[in-house]
Parts: C-alpha cells; sequence; structure tokens
C-alpha cells in the first residue's frame, strides 16, 4: 500500500472537484435567482448537454463507489468503520443513480412522473437531494481521513499504508 497516499490525495481531488460543481449549482440557484435548469454549475456552463446526462451523474456515482471501496484496504479501526460507513451510504446514491440511468435510457419515466426519478426524489427536489447525498458520504470520508492521518498507538501498530510515518 505504498501508493495509498497517492490515490487517497488523487480521489478526494475528484471528490472536491464534484463538490464544487454541487455548490456553485446551488450558488446559481440561491444566490444568483437561476431557475434549476439553467443553473448548470462550472461545467455545464461551457458543455450544457454534459450536466444533462444521465451517463454523466452515474459515471460520477460509480467512480466514488468504486475509490471507496479499493482504498478502503488502507484503513484500519475507527478510520475503517467511518470509511466503510461512507461506502454504504455511497452504495445506496449509487442504486439511485442506476434508477435514473435505466430510466433516461429506456424512456420510461417510473413512479408515474414524466422525467426520470429516484426513490428519495418523490420526497425531496434533485439538487437539494444530492447535496444531501454529497454531504451524508462526506462526513464520515472526512471522519475517516481525520482518524487514518492521525491513528492511535494501535491503529499505527497495524497501519498497512503510509499515509503516517511512524513516529521515531
Amino acid at each position: 500500500m505504498t501508493r495509498h497516499r497517492l490515490w487517497l490525495n488523487i480521489f478526494m481531488v475528484i471528490v472536491l472537484a464534484h463538490w464544487a460543481e454541487h455548490l456553485a449549482q446551488a450558488f446559481q440557484i440561491y444566490v444568483l435567482g437561476r431557475p434549476t435548469p439553467a443553473a448548470r454549475g462550472v461545467l455545464g456552463q461551457f458543455f450544457p448537454w454534459l450536466i444533462k446526462s444521465e451517463w454523466l451523474h452515474y459515471g460520477y456515482a460509480i467512480v466514488m463507489l468504486v475509490g471507496l471501496w479499493l482504498l478502503r484496504k488502507g484503513f484500519v479501526g475507527r478510520s475503517k468503520g467511518w470509511w466503510m460507513a461512507a461506502f454504504g451510504i455511497q452504495f445506496w446514491h449509487h442504486i439511485e443513480h442506476l434508477l435514473l440511468l435505466v430510466q433516461a435510457l429506456t424512456g420510461t419515466a417510473f413512479f408515474g412522473k414524466a422525467v426520470p426519478t429516484s426513490i428519495l426524489q418523490l420526497v425531496i427536489p434533485r439538487v437539494e437531494l444530492h447535496l444531501f447525498y454529497n454531504t451524508i458520504v462526506f462526513i464520515p470520508m472526512i471522519v475517516a481521513l481525520y482518524l487514518h492521518l492521525r491513528p492511535n498507538a494501535d491503529e499505527l501498530e497495524h497501519a498497512v499504508c503510509s499515509c503516517v510515518a511512524p513516529a521515531r
């Protein structure tokens, strides 16, 4: 696991870039007063077709899921529990995106709706729902990272990566 920190850093850049997109979209809606379809984040300003693609959203959900799964091996003790909590929540988020993708690909909206709709989107609007999902995945990730980079003596003894060098 000598490259755990490198891959963890790359993964976090991707996660933070995705967060920036959602925050930009929320800013466009709630501060600038744009209607939701015109609030496309940063990438959507230059590539409006991209932001409407369910493939893009599903692809990110998969990248998150795979990243959380592959990086889990470097976590031990308390940090592993938090990291796996983020994985579990992201797994459900991925299911929601899979449901949206299937609807988009088949041209069949579920739940009697006119457009592809996820399960929790039945009670929470899509923009707010994705801010919620990203928040509840991000929080345990940050706790896991904090604990991972500040292991107690037992965790340091069982560390399998080079993220934290043993004290000398």
